[in-house]
């Protein structure tokens, strides 16, 4: 894991205070831990400050964190430091793009959508865009491998990319609209590209293969054995013969 560190203090707001709903909201996740246990609710807490902050921690936000938790500042800062969930640094004041860059999301076209960032937003990771409203970054597993590649924005995700959807999607946030999340080609969520949605062949969901050793396997090569059998050419009917001759008049 890279080193992660609190931003500079030039950067850090000079105080912070939760708004009296986000006190209300803390006050009942505190409750929901046995005395003794609050340090149980530290996730939750840092997640609402950062998102009370712009989208990043600071180091006043971990204070009063810590404070509402009665643990000491050190202990707020080892978990905001462990969790890349949290950002360090100030972010985009409309988005935050953050790229998968897994295996299955750079097999699928991830270091297009990362030269997209590096374009539209800036050269360098968790730099912001000349006009303050964007910053981006490299992450790991997202979730998302099936629908390949991917980014995410706070709890927005936008699978299926392209180059030109990802450039249309920062477009729509730089406009100050909300863009459609989720798969971008059409598709619901995670079903075949190629419009199937269900099992089709009997063989798997039937019980015909059930004692059949390995089941699954068992099916799959009936259902081989089925498809090449179904593209086997069938033999030629032979041809109805001809009537030899004409039909006696009465």
């Amino acid at each position: 894991m890279s080193v992660r560190r609190l931003a500079e203090k030039h950067l850090q707001p000079e105080s912070f205070a939760f708004t009296p709903e986000n006190v209300a909201w803390a006050k009942q996740q505190i409750a929901k831990y046995p005395e003794g246990r609050q340090a149980s609710a530290v996730i939750p807490l840092l997640m609402r400050a950062q998102e009370q902050g712009g989208g990043w921690l600071s180091e006043p936000a971990m204070r009063v964190v810590g404070e509402m938790l009665d643990m000491p500042p050190i202990r707020i800062y080892e978990v905001a430091t462990f969790y890349t969930q949290f950002q360090l640094q100030p972010v985009g004041r409309k988005a935050h793009i953050q790229v998968c860059g897994t295996t299955p999301c750079m097999l699928r076209g991830a270091e297009a959508l990362i030269k997209v960032c590096k374009h539209r937003i800036n050269e360098h990771q968790f730099h912001l865009s000349a006009d303050g409203d964007f910053s981006w970054e490299e992450v790991e597993c997202a979730g998302a491998c099936v629908n390949a590649p991917m980014v995410q924005v706070v709890k927005d995700v936008y699978e299926d990319l392209t180059p030109e959807a990802l450039e249309k999607i920062i477009d729509a946030l730089a406009r100050g609209e909300k863009p459609k999340t989720g798969p971008q080609i059409g598709r619901r969520s995670s079903e075949p590209v190629t419009g199937e949605r269900t099992l089709t062949d009997p063989a798997l969901f039937d019980g015909s293969m059930i004692g059949k050793g390995a089941g699954l396997a068992a099916a799959r090569e009936a259902i081989a054995a089925r498809a090449a059998a179904e593209q086997t050419p069938k033999p030629a009917e032979p041809a109805a013969a001809a009537p030899s001759g004409k039909a006696k008049s009465d």
